[in-house]
């Protein structure tokens, strides 16, 4: 028996499927979403009294905020150096280190499940998705008809993450110019680690076509750009 709970938290919906409970599910879920709470009253932007706003507004140190901020911004600061500054912490010069933590706070959930005896689960978080075991199936959504499937993603141990303007619109901007990222209708990669795999797509989106797809394959990722015509893209090792 799958063992599946939903949470709403972090302006999104966090959903758990546990295929492997046992007497530790329950308790272990539980304790996953006080987590998620608490990680959203810190890194919430929309909160005016959140670590993250008041370290924004120069009202507190990153000594001050926390070892937890201090490690998250840490995190941002090497994925900037790594993507030219594509990703970044400070979208239009606010700081919003909200695109890594998301798919950060779904891998702590994933690691949470494993300590407490789960070795077959997914975790989501606005759409984005880590597994443990498997197999499992992955529906990527087709930006050009909303509930639709445009490909299926399926294996064990994996981590999904899509960047494009389906939900939100053009909501990824381009910290170079400041203006919204369009080339890509979507942009989804698969790899290990959810944190890492939503920044980079975010990075790649960001960067447009086609340099975010060559970036991406350049460095073994494995990504599907679906473009604004319909035509589908993917890097080497897709399939």
């Amino acid at each position: 028996m799958t063992v599946r709970h939903v949470e709403h938290v972090m302006g999104t919906v966090f959903s758990f499927a546990v295929r492997d409970p046992g007497p530790a599910t329950g308790a272990a879920i539980g304790r996953i979403v006080e987590r998620l709470h608490r990680i959203d009253a810190v890194f919430s932007t929309y909160r005016p009294d959140s670590a993250v706003s008041r370290l924004g507004r120069g009202e507190i140190t990153p000594e001050q905020a926390g070892p937890e901020v201090r490690w998250v911004l840490e995190r941002c600061a090497e994925l900037t150096a790594e993507t030219g500054g594509y990703f970044t912490a400070r979208p239009g010069g606010r700081l919003d280190p909200s695109g890594y933590v998301k798919g950060w706070a779904v891998e702590e959930a994933s690691r949470a499940l494993l300590a407490a005896g789960s070795d077959r689960h997914c975790v989501s978080g606005g759409g984005d998705v880590q597994t443990a075991g498997g197999p499992w199936r992955v529906g990527i959504a087709d930006p050009h008809r909303a509930g639709a499937v445009a490909r299926v993603v399926t294996g064990h141990d994996l981590a999904v993450a899509t960047s494009g303007t389906a939900e939100r619109g053009p909501h990824v901007l381009d910290p170079h110019t400041g203006l919204p990222a369009g080339s890509f209708a979507s942009l989804t990669l698969v790899g290990p680690h959810l944190a890492r795999v939503d920044a980079l797509a975010t990075a790649a989106f960001a960067m447009g076509a086609p340099r975010g797809l060559d970036w991406l394959a350049a460095r073994g990722v494995r990504a599907l750009a679906i473009h604004p015509d319909g035509r589908q893209e993917t890097t080497a090792g897709w399939d």
